[in-house]
């Protein structure tokens, strides 16, 4: 939806890339890891075509890109304690996938940040974060 998946790319984000996050700071729930990757893939992928889920990204990728990547001197370069509405962003998609307890699991991707999330800008980690930690929190639901 929204060519989410294409767009994500065009930053040098991949669903691989989102996997190995995601994998950084998982937690075994008494699945292989192999598998717990497996199925965490196939969430990133079911919820990239999710109509809610789709526009939120979208919404951080025109952030990123109109407020963080085409600005010399970006005032949101070193992403100030100031800027929340990234934060948000992040919160609202992990929540919007896995419900009350993702946005524990956003907190810790976006605290550590793992992976290709340490290389994103202001937007794109927290948006990827909460994509991330609502796949995950609902696996770690679905696992019990």
């Amino acid at each position: 939806m929204f060519e989410i998946e294409q767009r994500l790319q065009s930053y040098g984000i991949t669903i691989d890339d989102m996997v190995s996050a995601a994998m950084g700071l998982y937690v075994s729930h008494g699945m292989p890891d192999d598998q717990a990757a497996t199925e965490i893939r196939k969430k990133i992928k079911k919820y990239l075509d999710d109509p809610n889920v789709a526009s939120l990204l979208l919404g951080a990728i025109l952030l990123e890109d109109e407020l963080y990547t085409k600005r010399k001197n970006s005032e949101i370069a070193d992403d100030p304690l100031f800027l929340l509405s990234d934060e948000i962003l992040g919160m609202a998609i992990a929540e919007c996938i896995g419900g009350t307890y993702a946005r524990f699991e956003f907190t810790r991707y976006d605290q550590k940040k793992p992976g290709i999330l340490a290389k994103l800008g202001p937007f794109l980690d927290d948006a990827v974060a909460g994509l991330i930690a609502g796949c995950t929190s609902r696996l770690y639901s679905e696992s019990l």
